[in-house]
């Protein structure tokens, strides 16, 4: 059986993530969505995305296809009824699929040409930008126990003050010295070969991924994730970074998503709670408008490759797309397309040119290449997201 994500529904709603990726690769807990999926089927898995992604996302299609929507996180009675398809079947949530099963994954799906299996056991779906860090709890308490399950933790240093040790899990490589780790609140899971240096005062949970770091005096609030190769330091309050990210210095980042190689410059603060203490709306790509999230706490969603400045102050609820470069005093606004350069004061187009070379400088720092396919990717976000910029 050949296993199948899609972008499923809700492709859109979660831009400007999806802009640089699949659904699928969206992380959330301690692995992305495809990584859970490929740990649970026991298999590799590719994806059905855009065509623009297809280069370095390829679709691989066999006999027997099942197609999942990458936006359903796999549990144990959602892997079961995956398994139960047959050909000509599809897995119904409400009126939209979960998965069905294909000889021709291409085709794009009609209900009027399966047999409908509804299923109603309770799942974790990522439909909106902000599920990411609202659900981020709950993804990475599944995460956890997927990965650590019938194995030993390196041993906590004695220079370590803990709670709850039990609930903490050290990969090989992975150093911890004189920190504070409060697991009583969630997991704390350390990758491979991560760092927490000293004075971290973690609270639960946290996913510190492979070769990730945590700065000295880091003050993290669960749960948090920070993908592999990522920085965090100063005050972190339930945020994810997908991989390969900076928030290296003091400054508040709370109740925010930023994709992979992102920058955010020392002392920046987000605000996470209006003044009035009223719902949060975030600019949605697809009403053109601010969407209701139905949350009192949302912070800062910035794409990839998007960088800010020192002392940067950002509102309640602000969307950065892809490639954006953001300084200066005062407050920009709450929607700031991708490849805009400036601040408050105003700004300008980016051009794809000169974000190449930031992006190939910055990747060059951790011993990556910038290379043709991404900058095709990203030559396609700067003309797809043209009609948001009037500069």
């Amino acid at each position: 059986m050949n296993y199948i994500l899609s972008d499923g529904y809700h492709r859109e709603n979660l831009y400007p993530f999806t802009f640089t990726r699949p659904v699928c690769d969206i992380r959330i807990g301690i692995l992305t969505i495809r990584e859970k999926w490929e740990k649970w089927l026991g298999t590799t898995v590719s994806s059905l995305s855009e065509e623009y992604l297809s280069e370095k996302f390829p679709l691989v299609v066999g006999k027997e296809n099942k197609v999942i929507n990458g936006s359903y996180l796999p549990n144990t009675a959602l892997l079961a009824s995956v398994h139960n398809l047959k050909n000509g079947e599809a897995l119904m949530d409400g009126d939209q699929y979960i998965a069905y099963c294909t000889p021709d994954p291409k085709v794009s799906f009609n209900s009027d040409n399966f047999n409908l299996v509804p299923f109603q056991a309770p799942t974790l779906t990522v439909k909106n930008t902000w599920d990411i860090f609202s659900k981020n709890g709950e993804a990475l308490q599944s995460d956890f126990e997927l990965l650590t399950k019938g194995r030993k933790s390196q041993p906590v240093s004695a220079t370590n003050q803990v709670l709850n040790p039990e609930n903490i899990f050290i990969e090989e490589g992975a150093t911890v010295e004189f920190c504070i780790l409060n697991a009583s609140t969630g997991p704390i899971y350390i990758g491979k070969n991560a760092l927490a240096m000293e004075g971290c005062m973690v609270r639960g949970g946290l996913a510190l991924c492979d070769g990730a770091i945590l700065k000295m005096g880091a003050k993290i609030y669960g749960p948090t994730t920070a993908g592999p190769g990522c920085k965090l330091g100063g005050e972190v309050n339930n945020a994810v970074l997908f991989a390969n990210s900076n928030k290296g210095h003091d400054g508040f980042l709370g109740n925010s998503v930023l994709g992979e190689w992102c920058n955010i410059g020392a002392d920046t603060n987000t605000s996470n709670l209006k003044n009035n203490y009223a719902e949060v709306r975030l600019w949605s790509y697809k009403t053109e408008g601010f969407a209701r999230t139905g949350l009192q706490f949302c912070g800062l969603m910035m794409g990839d490759h998007s960088k800010c400045g020192i002392n940067v102050m950002f509102n309640t609820g602000t969307v950065v797309g892809v490639s954006a470069n953001i300084y200066g005093s005062g407050f920009p606004r709450n929607f700031i397309p991708s490849f805009s350069w400036g601040g408050a004061s105003g700004f300008t187009s980016f051009l794809p040119k000169k974000a190449f070379e930031v992006a190939a400088a910055m990747m060059e720092r951790r011993g990556m290449q910038f290379n043709e396919t991404e900058a095709r990717i990203l030559e396609h976000v700067f003309e797809l997201t043209q009609k948001w910029r009037n500069y």
